[in-house]
């Protein structure tokens, strides 16, 4: 796996994080990930702020070219029809999350705890169903094998109570790993997000 492209592309969707959070997110060693880190800094790539990074022009510049690299040595025909299978799953979660978030048109308060079980009780399928895409997204590409695990921390978080590891923004929850799963997959089949969005396909 290209280590570089992991910690940046990983620090590219996070927008800033610290070594930590990308070491989780990039499926790297944490003194590896300094290692790219400090050199980002160094070459102008990359800036410091509280113990987090966020890139910068000529980091993002290098994280093009990595990334196109990467597209160039990819077969494109495999991600496009695999994204197109995890899009048929995507609209479930789509659904999960809109369920969780809102009742009867109404913020859901989360005041029962019934409703809110049934909802969770969906979360194990989804799960089930796109872990056999991921496998082959992993075979296809091999850097975005890293999605499953980090998936499966997320679940197994939601069913030890901590629910808002299944949507909450700013860590590695359900939602957000699925979120970045999806903008890999559109990156890597040549597709905008844009255009899923106009679709009613995006998250």
């Amino acid at each position: 796996m290209d280590h570089e492209l992991a910690v940046l592309q990983a620090l590219r969707l996070k927008g800033r994080a610290s070594t930590e959070d990308l070491a989780a997110a990039a499926g790297v060693e944490p003194a590896q990930v300094s290692g790219i880190v400090s050199d980002l800094m160094q070459s102008g790539g990359a800036r410091e702020a509280r113990g987090s990074y966020m890139l910068l022009a000529p980091g993002r510049e290098r994280l093009g070219k990595l990334l196109d690299d990467e597209r160039a040595r990819t077969d494109s025909v495999a991600i496009r029809e695999l994204h197109e299978e995890f899009v048929a799953v995507n609209l479930d979660f789509k659904q999960l999350a809109a369920d969780w978030q809102t009742r009867d048109g109404e913020p859901n308060d989360h005041d029962d705890p019934a409703y809110d079980e049934q909802v969770l009780d969906r979360l194990p399928s989804i799960h089930e169903r796109v872990t056999p895409i991921l496998h082959r997204v992993g075979a296809a590409a091999p850097r975005l094998a890293s999605y499953q695990q980090r998936l499966d921390r997320a679940l197994e978080r939601v069913r030890a109570g901590d629910h808002a590891w299944l949507l909450k923004p700013l860590i590695d929850s359900y939602h957000t790993v699925w979120f970045e799963l999806h903008e890999e997959l559109l990156g890597l089949a040549g597709l905008s997000r844009e255009a899923e969005a106009a679709s009613g396909r995006a998250e």
